[in-house]
């Protein structure tokens, strides 16, 4: 099928907390060091979309030096309230964690956002992007994507959005992005060795 509408979508390099397997959404940390990282090479206008969060503008730095990035707090990852800062072993036999693993589009934790919430803010930003954007962003808008677009429907906790992956989104026109429409074409983009997709 044809199409005229294409995002590319980039999850950030990891950070220490990621490492460690915490929820860290809103909290701003750097990028671990890192060797050997491709330059990635898109035909696009040379502005790079993303996250205004530390690690989503250091990965963007790291990996397409000679873009211009534009930061976009609506692009962040989920503010995860009270769970901020910890790992699935701390909250395990927590009540309002569990009813957020169930349930995360409606159960917001304490202080934080339901999916709903990120969804809303993660797609006013997407439909705002220009044909060809490409994006670095976090894990959850990225699953937040792949579950409202991908042309086959899966639940939001099956996708594995490893760190630095790509994943390009295409639709027959921006409309389709625009009215919630599911993509014509969807594929994690393979890196070569040197950094072109």
């Amino acid at each position: 099928m044809a199409s005229d509408h294409r995002l590319y979508l980039i999850r950030h390099l990891p950070t220490a907390g990621n490492r460690e397997r915490k929820y860290i959404g809103w909290t701003d940390e750097p990028i671990e060091p890192v060797e050997g990282v491709a330059n990635y090479r898109f035909a696009h206008s040379g502005i790079v979309y993303g996250s205004d969060l530390l690690r989503a503008r250091q990965s963007a730095a790291l990996s397409m030096p000679d873009s211009n990035y534009v930061a976009d707090a609506r692009l962040r990852e989920c503010h995860f309230g009270e769970f901020e800062g910890k790992t699935y072993a701390e909250l395990e036999m927590v009540r309002d964690y569990r009813n957020w693993l169930d349930d995360p589009y409606s159960f917001a934790p304490r202080g934080g956002e339901s999916l709903a919430d990120v969804e809303k803010r993660v797609m006013d930003a997407l439909v705002s992007l220009p044909n060809g954007a490409v994006v670095v962003t976090h894990g959850g808008p990225i699953r937040i994507t792949l579950t409202r677009f991908s042309p086959e429907p899966r639940d939001f906790w099956s996708w594995q959005i490893p760190h630095g992956s790509i994943w390009k989104f295409e639709w027959r026109n921006h409309d389709e992005l625009k009215e919630g429409g599911r993509c014509v074409s969807l594929s994690e983009v393979p890196i070569t060795g040197k950094g072109s997709m």
